[in-house]
């Protein structure tokens, strides 16, 4: 089995129980029931002020951290979340939970409606990060904690946490934003329409009623594919691959794979097929494009009720949330005289950096919590 400082973990799920037991969407549509899959990682002190909520990426999940009681794989973020790590399990409670519209344990397409009895497939309403927050919300409210200390995540993670400083500035004391971005850029969006089209136009899609028969594998693998490259760098890429070929000593004048790196792709391909739901790719990439916190054009206005401090954190390397993004959104923070720390780490691996850069970021992060932690101490006295 695979080591972790943390242990055996297990997921939970919170089901709404309490009134009202379905969300109003952004759409204005209604969804219920609703459940949530999260997992928990140190102790809530006395007072419930030590809590941490670690907002997961577009195709992961609730489990952060440990290993799983159920597989002998650890978490996402393993390296950075246990006793004496960037998130320190020693000194906070961390909650990471999975996103409304997924497919790992939290209500989405492939959910049955209780309608129909049936999966909802295409009949799931289109949810937006805002609808995530507001789920997020109703757990922490159900788990009784009244503020948090920290909202944490990167790239779509880091979304979710600029949310909760904008929508919840009351109850959010600090944030840290990596890899990310305000608002979806139009090559962002380039992107994730192709990785749609890709899937769409697999014949097995069947128009998203797929379930219990052939899933769209082609479409689906073919669009992991497309962004897992745009996860990684040129550099990485060359670093790791070059021109490398498959046990051969030259290429074969043909379309089988020559290429290292082709065959790692269809690797990651199929590999997602076996773990992701395809109709679950669609919602969360649209939910993503959708994402926009100057609506208004405002970007200075969309923080003008934060309260929170922020660590904001980019890499040089990452091209599909370049740090120019980062670097405008921090000059919008700035003017409305907020506490931001910004840090740019070079590094050749791409938007991938914030899953494997750990000791770069381990420091930024050890730093900022232990300052806001000792400013609120301060305050306090």
């Amino acid at each position: 089995m695979n080591q972790s400082s943390l242990g055996v973990v297990e997921t939970k799920f919170y089901n709404f129980a309490e009134p009202p037991q379905e969300l109003i969407l952004k759409s204005g549509i209604k969804l219920g029931p609703i459940t949530l899959a999260y997992e928990t990682y140190g102790t809530l002190n006395k007072d419930k002020s030590n809590a941490i909520v670690i907002f997961h990426t577009l195709t992961s999940d609730a489990h952060a951290a440990g290993i799983h009681k159920d597989s002998d794989k650890p978490g996402w973020w393993d390296g950075m979340i246990g006793p004496g790590k960037a998130f320190d399990t020693n000194k906070y409670f961390i909650i990471s939970s999975n996103v409304l519209g997924s497919c790992k344990g939290s209500t989405g397409p492939a959910s049955i409606n209780p309608k129909t009895g049936k999966p909802y497939g295409l009949s799931f309403p289109v949810v937006t990060i805002e609808d995530m927050v507001v789920a997020q919300k109703r757990l922490i409210d159900h788990l009784g904690i009244p503020h948090l200390f920290c909202a944490a995540g990167g790239s779509m993670g880091g979304l979710q946490a600029l949310l909760w400083s904008v929508m919840y500035p009351d109850l959010v004391h600090s944030v840290i934003a990596i890899a990310t971005n305000p608002r979806h850029t139009a090559q962002q969006i380039a992107l994730h329409e192709v990785g749609r089209q890709a899937i769409m136009s697999d014949p097995d899609w069947q128009n998203g009623d797929y379930y219990g028969k052939s899933i769209p594998a082609r479409g689906l693998a073919l669009s992991r594919m497309i962004g897992h490259i745009t996860y990684m760098s040129d550099k990485s890429m060359e670093e790791k691959f070059g021109r490398k070929l498959i046990g051969k000593e030259k290429v074969g004048f043909d379309f089988s794979h020559d290429f290292e790196v082709e065959s790692y792709l269809k690797y990651r391909g199929d590999s997602f097929v076996q773990r992701f739901d395809a109709n679950s790719y669609l919602y969360l990439t649209k939910a993503l494009d959708y994402f926009d916190l100057a609506e208004d054009g405002n970007l200075v206005s969309a923080f003008e009720k934060v309260k929170a401090s922020l660590l904001v954190i980019s890499f040089t390397s990452d091209w599909l949330y370049p740090s120019y993004q980062s670097k405008e959104m921090v000059k919008a923070l700035r003017a409305n005289d907020l506490d931001v720390s910004d840090c740019e780490i070079n590094c050749s691996y791409g938007h991938d950096a914030f899953l494997i850069e750990i000791d770069a970021q381990s420091r930024l992060i050890c730093h900022f919590l232990n300052r806001i932690h000792k400013e609120k101490i301060n305050d306090r006295s």
